[in-house]
């Protein structure tokens, strides 16, 4: 009887200890005025930056480690991965910019430009280009195969499938030729090779 005494009171005190981890985490991340909506006040009163969606799903991957820091604790953790992405980003920069030649800052703002003037460059002439490819029609598109043997033998499907695939007009026919041999050999019982 003594034993089942014990039993019941070493449940009691685990209940107990169970109870009191809860109200500790509920006490650290402000669980229950945020239940309440009593901290909105709080929370118009110290602006925080915006959350990147990158940022949201590690916090989601992370939400394990919630029981094992405490709420000042997780929000400082992820602001210095915030600061340390910052400071990557920058010295992925600057490397970029030693990798050229920079070395003073001064010179980095003429390389800025000139680099915006080199990419502005490139999408117009991504953008002429695709413009003279549409006014060529289907025969701008088709201008890798053209030359090439057995060309004027496919039907507008066929070209765009040999463009597409880069495929020789003459191999295209021949497979072509090979399946259709094959399926009629096989319709009239003749075993395939």
């Amino acid at each position: 009887e003594i034993e089942l005494k014990r039993a019941h009171v070493d449940m009691y005190v685990r209940k107990l200890k169970e109870r009191q981890r809860r109200k500790n985490i509920a006490r650290d991340y402000n669980l229950v005025p945020a239940f309440l909506g009593k901290d909105k006040k709080d929370k118009e009163k110290t602006p925080k930056r915006k959350i990147t969606k990158e940022e949201k799903e590690l916090r989601l991957k992370l939400r394990p480690l919630y029981q094992f820091m405490s709420c000042k604790e997780f929000e400082d953790f992820f602001e210095n991965m915030h600061k340390e992405r910052i400071l990557r980003a920058k010295i992925r920069e600057l490397q970029r910019y030693r990798r050229n030649g920079i070395t003073k800052m001064e010179e980095s703002a003429e390389y800025e430009a000139a680099r915006h003037k080199r990419e502005k460059r490139k999408e117009n002439k991504n953008i002429a280009s695709s413009k003279r490819g549409k006014e060529d029609g289907k025969e701008g598109e088709f201008a890798a195969i053209e030359n090439l043997p057995g060309f004027e033998l496919l039907s507008d499907r066929e070209k765009v499938l040999c463009s597409s695939l880069n495929l020789s007009p003459a191999r295209y026919v021949t497979v072509k030729t090979i399946i259709i041999k094959d399926h009629l050999q096989k319709r009239q019982g003749i075993p395939s090779k």
